[in-house]
Parts: structure tokens; sequence; C-alpha cells
């Protein structure tokens, strides 16, 4: 029986029958032979042909284009073949039927395409983990920062600190070895630790930008909170343009936490609507309240809602160093001139009136909070604790300046292992499974 690195593998890749075009995708040895028992000889790589694809008994299953991408210059590294048929769904399941029926050709598992770049070489884990990104990305400041990860933008950062290090390594290692020749330089100290010290501020630099990469990556979290009636839910639903809560006259109606995304100025915002804060004796009230002061304490920005026609005034325990945006609501209700506030959003749910106002001062905070000077930053907790371990191993290296050369060496080599961890060039075989069950079957 072959190895499972050696079957071939087969999905649908195009996404949600029926749809207009299917594309099913093979890799591995067999592809050939699939395409020319199915679909006659084999196109010209990387040509489509228009070819009637049939199964292994001669029966006609749809005509569709036909792409063959011989290795190692394909997505994978292998040969791959695509059939691009009609999208319905027993045209799907017949041809990846017969294609199964062949000899080393099975279903590929989750993200089992992907894998099998990244084991080739076509793609290291950074790109792996930005393709994941790529394809998940649902607003415009998503898919520009995958995109700098998938394109190996970030990768090549992380490669030049690694071979920086290797690079001071072998000057260490070349004056303890041959000390004595007079072709090697001496007191390499006086070459490389300014650079080192220099290399580890960049790297903490860099992770001074983790936040955010979160941010852009995994969304802008803004809490609405507030006392009962003082129109919380009315600006959820107003921002979301839709009834996601609840909407009475009646205090304390909102228990839990409701939640929406919205897309603001190309960011996703979780938008988060919490029960009115107030003192109660209700257990059922106490507890949401309890998960709203949860739920700011998570909280990247805080609206504080009142009502201004409000005589008793709730003073919100918001955490420390939470930004907060003060607002007044219902001022459609205002029959004399509207109230002076000179810090409070002025907004009307109801009319829409401030509502522009309150998602550019969103907007604006969530702006200031991700300003990068570009894109090509961690966006992982899993990047930020290798970058952050190897930025500890060179400022060792650096200030152990009462111990040998070795010592010091030894401490730049686990910073280059550490850095080789992000991208995949160092044991990280238990990380595979997890990072590739994030694709999609057919990727």
């Amino acid at each position: 029986m072959s190895s499972p690195e050696r079957e071939t593998i087969i999905a649908l890749s195009s996404g949600a029958l029926p749809s207009g075009v299917a594309v099913i995708r093979l890799s591995g040895p067999q592809s050939a032979v699939i395409c020319e028992a199915m679909a006659g000889t084999l196109p010209p790589p990387r040509m489509a042909a228009l070819r009637p694809i049939r199964d292994r008994n001669g029966l006609l299953l749809d005509r569709g284009l036909v792409l063959f991408f011989p290795g190692p210059n394909s997505f994978t590294g292998e040969d791959c073949l695509e059939f691009h048929l009609h999208g319905g769904r027993a045209v799907v399941e017949s041809a990846l039927n017969a294609a199964t029926e062949f000899e080393n050709c099975r279903l590929a598992e989750a993200g089992e395409f992907s894998r099998r770049a990244f084991e080739n070489g076509k793609l290291d884990l950074v790109e792996t983990e930005g393709l994941a990104d790529l394809l998940a990305a649902e607003t415009e400041m998503q898919r520009r920062l995958a995109l700098e990860q998938s394109s190996g933008h970030l990768s090549a950062i992380y490669q030049k600190w690694r071979e920086q290090l290797l690079g001071a390594r072998a000057l260490i290692e070349a004056e303890l070895d041959f000390s004595d020749e007079g072709d090697i330089p001496g007191s390499v100290s006086d070459r490389i630790w300014s650079e080192m010290a220099s290399l580890a501020r960049d790297i903490e630099q860099v992770l001074g930008n983790l936040k955010a990469g979160e941010i852009i990556r995994d969304g802008f979290t803004v809490v609405i909170a507030g006392p009962p009636n003082a129109g919380k839910s009315s600006l959820l639903n107003a921002l979301a343009n839709r009834e996601v809560a609840i909407v009475t006259e009646y205090a304390g109606t909102t228990r839990d936490v409701l939640h929406c995304e919205l897309d603001i100025g190309g960011y996703a915002v979780h938008l988060y609507d919490t029960a009115g804060v107030r003192e109660t004796s209700e257990p059922v009230e106490r507890e949401g309240i309890r998960r709203a002061y949860r739920k700011m304490e998570e909280a990247d920005l805080v609206l504080s809602l009142s009502d201004y026609a409000s005589s008793a005034k709730q003073e919100l325990d918001i955490p420390n160093g939470i930004p907060v945006i003060d607002v007044v609501t219902k001022i459609d209700l205002y029959t004399d001139s509207l109230p002076q506030q000179s810090t409070a959003m002025l907004i009307s749910s109801q009319s829409g009136q401030g509502l522009d106002n309150l998602r550019s001062a969103i907007l604006a905070e969530l702006k200031d909070r991700t300003n990068t000077v570009s894109l090509a930053i961690p966006s992982r907790l899993r990047h930020a604790q290798h970058l952050h371990d190897a930025a500890e191993h060179i400022w060792r290296a650096v200030r152990a300046e009462t111990d040998g050369l070795e010592i010091r060496a030894e401490f730049l080599r686990r910073a280059a292992d550490t850095i080789g961890r992000v991208t995949g060039k160092v044991d990280v075989e238990m990380l595979l499974g997890k990072i590739f069950s994030e694709f999609c079957v057919g990727k």
C-alpha cells in the first residue's frame, strides 16, 4: 500500500453548491493518469482545454475545462489537475466518485493541499497562516493584512533577522575555531554586539504592533454600556441597520450580552449591547450587569450612553485604561435647542442624527490604535511568543559580557531557532495539525 504522502487527493475547491462553476482539484502522482482516463490526452501545461469528462466506463458526466499543472511548478509542488465543471451537486458528486475509483486516489482532508504546499517548500508557515486569513477575510483591512503575510512580506522580515543571527554566529565560531589564523579578525564583539542589540530593538518594535495586528485580524471590540433605557439596544440596531436587539419602553429588557459585526471603514468591528447598569436585587438582572462589566474589561472601546432627559445619571465603573466615548441619546425628543455638551456625542437612533459622527469617532479611535507604517506585522499570539523569546535570547547574549563566546553564541543559536519556528524552518511538527485544520476542504 502506498504511503499517505504518495496518495493523490481530490476535493471541491470552489465553495458551496449549487454554483455557476465548480472547480475540482487533484494533487499527486495519479493526476496525469486520471486526467487521461477521464478527459483524454493531457492539455499543455497551464493551458485550459474544453473536454468531455467521463467516468471509467466511458459514461459522459459533463463538459468542462481541464487544466494540468506539472510539479514542481504548481500550488502544492506536485502534479495538479483541475476540472472546471457546471456547479450542480449531482455533477460534482459524480466526478468526485469517478476520480476516487482510481487506485491511491482519495478525498482530501481539510487544509491538505496547503499542507502539501508547505511540506514541498512552496509556502512557509507564516504564508500558510496568511492564506487561511485571506480565505476568511471579510473586510478590506483584513484582506490587506492577510495579503502581506500570504505573499511572503512578513516572512522576508523574519528570514532577514534569522540570517543576521546566523551570520553573527558564524563570525563568533570562526574566531573560536581559527583564532590563531591571521586572516580571521579578532575581537568579534566589537563588530557584532551593537548590531545584535539593534536587532533585538527591531524585534521589540515589531512586537509593539501585535495589538494593531490582532485588532485588524480579529476585530475591534466596542461595548455599548449605560443605565437602563439609555438607548443601548436602539443604538445597536441603528448601527447594524437591522433589528438585533429587542427594544421596549421597559427598563431592563436586555439581560444578556448581544453581539453583531460591522464593517466600519474597512475594519471589522465587534459591537456588543449589554444589560443596563443599576442597583437591583433581581438575580437575573444582576447576572446581566455582571456580564456587562466583564465585557467592558475585554473592550477596546466603550460607548458610555446616557439619556439627555434622565434626571438620574448612572456613573459606570469602567475599568482603567479602556478608552471611552460619552454619548447622549434621544436628542430627537429635545424640543428646545440641543444641550451643550463639550465632550459627548449627541445622537438619535430613531432619526439617525449624529450616527455618522459616532461612526467617524469609532473609526478615528480604531485608526489611532492600528497606526502602523506597514501591514507586515504579527497578528497571532504564536508569532509574538516566539519573537519575544528570540529578543530575550539576543539580549542575554549581548549582556553576557563576562561569559565566554561559546555561551553567548549559544544564546544566538537559540534566538535563530526560535525565529525559525515562526516560519516553520525548525521543529514545528506539533503545530501543523492545528494550523492546517483552519482551512476548508479543497484548500
